[in-house]
């Protein structure tokens, strides 16, 4: 159900790196909302933005009939160039390294 790979790495996430980003991903807020409209161009350009900005973020459903919590955590990886950390209710944690920022922001994920 979930792509595991970076976009030129070909390296999933290891369970410690993922209880590693659960835990960071704990205290943060969503950042973008899948709506009634589903998942749009204009969202998976939201999810992009925010991930090249945040690297972690967490996207939730709300009121929508058109998307399913598992089709969306089978879509937005891939469209995103992503990794699904988690789906927990209607929320998905996601993740993708961004090499653009500067070192000291970038999240450092364990070794393995």
């Amino acid at each position: 159900m979930t792509t595991d790979t970076i976009p030129g790495e070909h390296t999933p996430l290891t369970n410690p790196q993922k209880k590693f980003l659960r835990k960071l991903g704990h205290s943060i807020s969503p950042l973008v909302y899948i709506g009634k409209e589903g998942l749009t161009d204009t969202v998976v350009a939201a999810i992009d933005d925010s991930l090249r900005v945040h690297e972690l973020i967490k996207v939730k459903l709300i009121n929508t009939d058109r998307i399913s919590k598992h089709e969306a955590a089978e879509q937005v990886p891939p469209k995103t160039g992503s990794q699904l950390v988690q789906l927990i209710g209607k929320t998905l944690l996601i993740y993708r390294r961004n090499d653009e920022r500067k070192k000291d922001e970038r999240i450092r994920l364990p070794a393995s």
